[in-house]
């Protein structure tokens, strides 16, 4: 079937890509101030399995805390209500996609990718000096969420893209736009906006293959490309120092990092990377680590 727009195919795979019912009674309560901590710990802790998984995140690596959090309430009083927030939503999305089949796709490879982005991201905002890093990582795990919407809804045009491009990330966006007609990342922004997130979000995500685009939030949305552009790389092979070749002065300038830095943030996410992939995904084993760079 086609579509003229990035809105149609998202308006087709609303039922199919619906969030659960907790979802969307956070979403309502963090925007109403007459709801306190204790009254979204209440919710959560309502769903057991969930609580148990957000209580592994939280005790992970990827925040560090010496001290053992045992509670709902205590997380939040921790992490905040935001980045407790984001975890749900990230929690609740691998959930939605991690059992969608795919024939055009490894759903391990790809939550693979999209965990090791995340990360990349936390790290790359966190050396810019960013506030409140952490909520980006759900940007880096969201960015390429629209693929799997093409993928189910117009998998015959999805296909051909990905024959074309032969594994080369790098040409996605110019054969999406000239097969389909609108980008993977088109489609993740209006995903994102169907399920009422922020425009911190879905800006970003719909403006990463094209940073300069983004009208309000330019630097997440230069920070998501080079988290991409160093995790797809990798994917193919290729060393950080080899990818850092193509980046500029200037864009390195504009977000506030070295090159030095940069290494330095794809050393420390190779080994946190799949920490946080075993908690997110505790259903799957990676069937193989990163690739090596060569």
């Amino acid at each position: 079937m086609k579509f003229e727009t990035a809105q149609a195919v998202v308006a087709e795979a609303k039922d199919l890509f619906s969030m659960p019912d907790i979802y969307f009674q956070l979403n309502e309560m963090i925007r109403d101030p007459r709801f306190s901590m204790v009254d979204m710990g209440g919710v959560i802790s309502r769903d057991p399995a969930l609580s148990a998984r957000l209580l592994r995140l939280v005790n992970s690596s990827f925040y560090g805390f010496q001290s053992k959090i045992d509670s709902i309430s205590r997380a939040i009083a921790v992490v905040g209500v935001d980045d407790l927030y984001n975890l749900v939503v990230a929690t609740c999305v691998v959930d939605r996609f991690a059992k969608i089949p795919s024939g055009l796709v490894d759903m391990t490879a790809f939550w693979m990718r999209s965990v090791h982005c995340a990360v990349v991201m936390k790290l790359l905002a966190k050396s810019s000096a960013v506030l409140n890093a952490e909520r980006l990582f759900l940007a880096g795990l969201l960015h390429d969420i629209g693929s799997l919407v093409l993928y189910q809804v117009m998998p015959e045009q999805a296909l051909r893209v990905l024959v074309t491009i032969d594994h080369d990330r790098r040409l996605l966006p110019r054969f999406e736009q000239q097969i389909i007609g609108f980008t993977h990342a088109d489609v993740g922004r209006e995903l994102l906006k169907a399920w009422g997130l922020p425009e911190s979000l879905y800006e970003v995500i719909g403006c990463y293959r094209n940073p300069d685009s983004a009208l309000v939030y330019k630097l997440d949305a230069y920070l998501l490309s080079l988290a991409s552009r160093l995790v797809d790389d990798r994917s193919g092979g290729w060393s950080t120092e080899h990818t850092l070749v193509d980046i500029s002065d200037q864009t390195l300038a504009f977000v506030r990092l070295s090159r030095d830095q940069v290494e330095d943030v794809m050393r420390r996410a190779d080994s946190e990377f799949l920490q946080m992939f075993e908690q997110l995904m505790p259903d799957k084993n990676p069937s193989q680590g990163i690739a090596k760079p060569h």
